[in-house]
Order: C-alpha cells, then structure tokens, then sequence
C-alpha cells in the first residue's frame, strides 16, 4: 500500500457496523462473564434482546468470536450412587412426568456422602422455606443407599413428604436431578476450580444458587429464570382463585 493510499485508509470513517461492534462487543464480553463464562450463542442471543439490543443470532454468534467467548459443552461422563440390594425401595411416583406445581430447593456442599449430614441438611434447608411442612411433595430420588438410609427415610416422611425411586441404572427416571448436577458441575466446578477447602465450595454454590433461580436463562422455560416462571405460576393461581365460579366454569 502506498503511503497515500495508507492515509486515507487511516482517515477513513467507521462503518456502522464497524461502531456497532466497537458499542457491542465489550457488552457481549461483560453479560457473558457475569454469567459464568458458560452461554453459547443461543442464550446470549436470548439475554442481549432482554438486554434491549435488536440483535440476531447470527451476529451474536459473530459479535462472541470477536470478543473471543464461547459456551461451555457438559461432560458426558455418567457418576452413581450405590445401592443397598437388601433395602426396601419405595414405588416410582414421578414416572418420569418432570413438572412440579412449585419450586423447593435445598441444597448442601459437604466433603462426606453421609445421609445425616449432605442430604439431611439440603432437605432441612428446603423445609424451612416451605415453613417446615412438605406435605404433598414427591421426593425422588435414586437407589443411592445414603438416599435409602433409614434416618433419611424418616426425616422424609417426618415432614410430610411422599418418598419415591426410579428403577435400577436407569439415569432417566432421574433425569431432572441429574441434568442439574451436570450443569452444577459444567458451570460452577470444573470452571471455578480448583477448589481449596469445602468452604470454599460451599460459598460458590451459595452464589451460583442464586444465579441459577434469579438470573440463568433456561431453554426449558422459554429463556425465563426460574424465579420468573415461579412468580407467573403464583400469579395465575391468585388470579384463578379470585375469579368467580361463572367466570371459571365458562
């Protein structure tokens, strides 16, 4: 290039598209990050139009290679638990019907599998927020024996709730549960490691808790956080309740 040809390539002014992405490649960078690094193109696609931006896919897609983000891809790698063979195992409630009227959740990080302490402590942190009444809730669970364990099996129906299994290797008679430990361990673990002390875990999980249920797009809600979806749910019941009977009957 000639040096006149050079000046008036450098004078030049910005297309654009070319001041477009100079606006939007840094907000692509930011709402990727604060999402934990792990959205591919669909759920960016969907969070930069929430955000207000008129925005295809196609250039979202465009716009996350120039900022040089990407999706995370979940490990395919399948962990169980072990069962007891001389356990009596509850019936399959759930029959792999995967929708719930409300939300409960309770978790709980410890550096042991023991059912007195892991799970115990997720299913009394999910008590307290249902006023420590689970009556009319299914808990499903797999055959894992800390599942089976008697104390656990007792604080279950202590508190009113209905216990219930899945069928023997079989992943998908648990598959909500499972899809959600993958994506705990593609987003949050493998990502944010390595991990020192189990405090360390523990407060992670506290925070991509809340992201999870306040903030993280779901494909299976239409994009909608979890909370969102929880507060329409709400929101229709009062609505259905305080319609009259004729109205409802129509």
């Amino acid at each position: 290039m000639t040096s006149r040809g050079y000046r008036a390539a450098t004078s030049r002014t910005p297309s654009a598209r070319s001041l477009r992405d100079d606006l939007l490649v840094p907000e692509v960078a930011r709402l990727h990050a604060e999402n934990y690094g792990v959205y591919g193109r669909r759920k960016m696609h969907a969070l930069m139009r929430r955000q207000g931006w008129d925005i295809g896919r196609d250039q979202t897609e465009r716009l996350m290679r120039l900022a040089g983000v990407r999706g995370v891809k979940k490990s395919k790698r399948v962990f169980t638990t072990k069962s007891d063979p001389a356990a009596a195992l509850p019936k399959d409630l759930v029959q792999r019907r995967f929708t719930a009227d409300g939300r409960i959740v309770g978790w709980n990080v410890a550096a042991t599998l023991k059912a007195e302490i892991l799970h115990m402590q997720a299913l009394d942190m999910a008590a307290r927020d249902a006023g420590g009444d689970l009556s009319g809730l299914t808990h499903h669970s797999d055959h894992g024996s800390n599942y089976m364990a008697t104390v656990y099996t007792d604080r279950i129906l202590e508190l009113g709730a209905v216990p219930s299994t899945g069928t023997v290797g079989d992943s998908y008679d648990n598959a909500m549960a499972e899809a959600v430990n993958n994506l705990d361990k593609t987003e949050l673990i493998r990502q944010r490691g390595p991990w020192r002390t189990v405090e360390q875990v523990e407060l992670a999980t506290l925070e991509y808790v809340w992201w999870w249920n306040h903030q993280r797009l779901h494909g299976e809600l239409d994009m909608r956080t979890p909370i969102e979806v929880e507060t329409a749910h709400h929101a229709d019941l009062e609505s259905a309740q305080q319609s009259p009977a004729g109205q409802r009957n129509r």
